[in-house]
């Protein structure tokens, strides 16, 4: 089976050697996606509310170049530099999905690329 290559520009470019997204036959591996403005490659200004709702859009637009949505998300692994703002990072993820929920895990990190303060990459079936 090969693999194909996901690329949007409504997405960021990938800021070192990995590609946004990886498709092997029905399931596509996204590359974790950080609060940068696909337009300019700049972080977003704001806190970690304003972050968050960047990240989810930069998911979007990844899983819609490859031929998904959100809802068709299996898996997400969350990457936070603070824990203490779980239950925002949830409130707004939920503002994305709907039921039945992507299984996920939520890890903490001394740093993340760029100093933002979260990180989502996540599993897409297709």
């Amino acid at each position: 089976m090969t693999r194909d290559i996901i690329k949007t520009d409504d997405a960021p470019s990938a800021i070192g050697p990995y590609s946004q997204a990886v498709r092997h036959g029905n399931t596509v591996y996204l590359s974790g996606q950080i609060a940068l403005d696909p337009a300019t490659m700049e972080v977003v200004p704001g806190d970690i509310s304003e972050q968050a709702h960047r990240v989810f859009k930069n998911l979007r637009a990844v899983c819609e170049a490859a031929g998904g949505s959100l809802d068709d998300l299996l898996k997400l692994t969350t990457y936070m530099t603070d824990l203490g703002n779980f239950s925002t990072v949830n409130q707004i993820m939920a503002g994305y999905f709907s039921e039945p929920y992507p299984a996920r895990a939520t890890v903490g990190v001394a740093a993340l690329p760029l100093g933002v303060e979260v990180e989502v990459e996540a599993i897409l079936g297709l």
